[in-house]
Formats: C-alpha cells, structure tokens, sequence
C-alpha cells in the first residue's frame, strides 16, 4: 500500500520485522536493568549563567528570548536556498570567536564547498570541525565518544541521514523521525546545543520539519522570497523563551544582516498607482510596515478568479462577501488578485481594513495617497474592531511619517475617503 487510508498521505507506511507479541517480549527484556530516579523540582537549581549562550547577532538572540541554553535541540527550517546555512554558519562564526567547539555534519555539501562559501561571505570559522557522513548510526558513536570536545552541533540537513536499521529510503518519514530522535536523546544527554536543519517545501511535505517539531526544544522558521532582501525569521515554539517573537533580517552580499529599525524596509515610493496601501502589521511583538497590493480587473467567466500571495485566500473570501454586502459594490464582476509585498505571509487580522481598501481602490482606479494608513479587523457585520497593540501600531506609524492613521473608522465611510 503507498497511501495511509487513515491521513491519506503517500509513502508513510513503514515496514516492522515481528509481531506485537515479539516486540512486547524484546521491549520487557530491555528494561529489565533501568534504574528510575525521581528528582524534586525543589532541588533543581535555575539555569546557571555559564549554561548560556549568546550568538552575538542581535535579531536572532532577540527570537529567541536572548540566549541559548546547554543541551537545547533547535529545528531550524524554511524553503531551500532561504539562507538557513548562510545564517547558522555566522552563528557559528560567532560561536567559534568565543572559543566553543563546534561540529558541523555536512549531508548535503562537502567541506570544501562550505569552505568556499565562508570565504565568500568573509567567516573565520576557528574551532569548527567538519563531517561529511549520512549513517546516524556511525555519527552517534562519534559524538558519544567526543562529547568533551563538543559545544554545539549542527546538522546540514537532517532529511540527508538515514539509519540503516530502517528499511526505508534516505529523507522518508520514518528516517527523518528516527535520525531526530537519536540526535535529539544524544544531545539532551550530552548536553550538547543543537541545531537541526530541515527543508520544506511549498506544498508542506509530511517528511519535512513538521513531523519532528514535537521532539525538538524551539522551531525557527525562515521565510522571505528568494529573490528579494528580506527574510523574518519567525519562532514557532520555544521551551526556554517567548514562542511569539521574530527576527528580521536584510540579505547582502555578505550574508544576512540583522534589521534592528524597521525603517530600513520601508521606502515610499513619490508615485502613487492605485490598488496599494500601507498597513503596519505584527511580527511577534514588532512592529513593521507593510505594503498590501491588490489589483481587480473585469471577469469574462461566470466564476471570478480569488488569487493570494502572503494572505490566507478563505480570508479574502470573507472580505470580499463583506464588501458586496456592506458596501454595495459587485465584487463578483471582477477578478481580485492581492499580494504582500516582500515575500512574507502576513496572519495578523488587523490587515483586514488595508486589503478592503486596496481591493476598493483598484475597482474605483483611484490611488491612496501615501501618507495613508489603514489597520483593523473587519467583523462579518462591517465592523471594525480594535487591534491587539493599537497604541504601539500608531506609535510606529506616526514615526514612519504617515498623517493620516486610520484604525477605528467605520466601513461605511470608506467610499468617502480619498481613495
């Protein structure tokens, strides 16, 4: 069988020798001999200050609450070639300067090619010893056996190691869990700071991070386009700080350089082209400037097209259906396409107020003058409710340079706006 009849997913079923009984009998005889120890949380001292780790690189240690911790496992994902080797080698750069030894297990590329990288991007990678090996089996008895010269791990990626115990293919679920799971145990044991790499797609394959997120101590995703400058890093869980922050970062030549004022990524543009507007959007507690862009054109089918980049589409389902019901304008003649500038996806709902305004703007062909600003959720009823962080919003808003900052205006009343 190649699909699960349960989740319906292609290539999970993985073969087992033996039956329940003989995997019963072997899992008695194995725990025979283990000694459990409760510990008392009240003889458990805080995290001692030489536990912790700074990488130095401002945006990232922000994410993640300001430091790492001995013996954390970190699943570092995002699309392939978003620049998650290119960041983790500055972080170990970094490292390296504060004389940790660091091993770096190469599955994807050789060491010379991680050489060629790091003088293009200028590293001084001291301390940093390189692996090129896939078996997880051979790479758990090195790291047992060199524990005391190890500080912190790096696995480039992890879909590249297979144990051979499984008898299944490199990158498949069942590799990918068990490959996590045995670096994850060796670390924690260890004590040992890890940072896992995974790929994933746009599609979300199964084999990707999202079936080892439950083993690891903090997620960290990388997102952007490709082909622009910008990239968040964003925190998706995380035991040992805030799981709601995110970093932002600039791509140069030299690699990614950390965005402490969102100012930097916000340009004006002097002409004014209808069907855009500016919001200021959420990424963990920061505040940024956003640019939303939508464009309708007149529909020759009886079913118009909904297309979205960086936004959830069902959203903009919702959003249109207010807009012909509150606001008396026929949507369903056009095609509506919207898009946030940038590469990223934005799921803050206080983005609702800007996409209506973009969508009217683009259907009237009338520009929003640039010193306008829109913010608020949208209720099914038209609405406009108050935003988490408003004052913080406007804060951002006002330095940014825009007059005219609407967030508590009635939906109504957005015909009327010089839109």
């Amino acid at each position: 069988m190649g699909q699960c009849e349960s989740c319906k997913m292609w290539n999970t079923l993985v073969e087992k020798e033996g039956g329940l009984t003989s995997r019963n009998v072997k899992s008695k005889k194995a725990t025979k001999d283990v000694k459990i120890t409760p510990v008392k949380l009240d003889n458990i001292t805080a995290t001692k200050r030489k536990d912790i780790i700074k990488t130095n690189i401002s945006e990232f240690d922000n994410a993640l609450g300001g430091r790492l911790i001995k013996g954390q496992v970190i699943l570092f994902s995002g699309e392939p070639g978003i620049g998650k080797s290119t960041l983790t080698l500055q972080i170990i750069e970094e490292l390296s300067l504060q004389g940790l030894n660091i091993l770096y297990i190469a599955g994807e590329e050789s060491p010379y090619q991680i050489k060629d990288r790091a003088d293009r991007l200028k590293l001084k990678l001291k301390n940093v010893e390189f692996v090129s090996e896939n078996n997880v089996n051979a790479l758990e008895t090195y790291i047992a056996s060199h524990s005391s010269d190890i500080d912190f791990l790096v696995v480039d990626s992890i879909q590249t190691l297979y144990s051979p115990d499984l008898n299944s293919s490199t990158g498949s679920v069942s590799q990918v869990a068990e490959s996590s799971n045995r670096l994850t145990s060796l670390a924690k044991g260890l004590d040992i700071t890890t940072i896992l790499i995974g790929h994933v797609t746009k599609s979300g394959d199964i084999a990707g991070p999202k079936i080892i997120e439950h083993m690891v101590d903090t997620v960290l995703y990388l997102e952007g386009e490709k082909r622009l400058e910008l990239r968040i890093l964003k925190v998706e869980k995380n035991r040992f700080g805030p799981s709601d922050e995110a970093g932002l970062f600039k791509m140069e030549q030299d690699g990614l350089k950390s965005i402490s004022d969102t100012k930097e990524l916000f340009t004006q543009s002097s002409e004014e082209s209808s069907g855009s507007c500016y919001t200021i959007a959420l990424e963990g507690t920061r505040s940024v400037a956003i640019e939303i862009q939508a464009l309708a054109t007149k529909t020759y089918f009886s079913n118009p097209r909904r297309a979205t980049s960086g936004f959830d589409l069902n959203r903009l389902f919702i959003l249109i259906a207010i807009i012909e019901k509150r606001l008396k304008i026929k949507v369903w003649e056009y095609d509506v396409f919207v898009n946030v500038t940038g590469g990223i996806k934005i799921n803050d709902p206080a983005i609702d107020l800007a996409i209506i305004s973009s969508i009217i703007s683009s259907i009237k062909d009338t520009p929003i003058p640039k010193n306008n600003v829109y913010f608020g959720e949208v209720g099914l009823t038209g609405e406009i409710r108050k935003v988490f962080m408003q004052d913080k919003r406007i804060k951002e808003a006002k330095r940014l340079g825009f007059s005219n900052i609407n967030s508590s205006i009635n939906i109504k009343n957005i015909n009327s706006l010089k839109i």
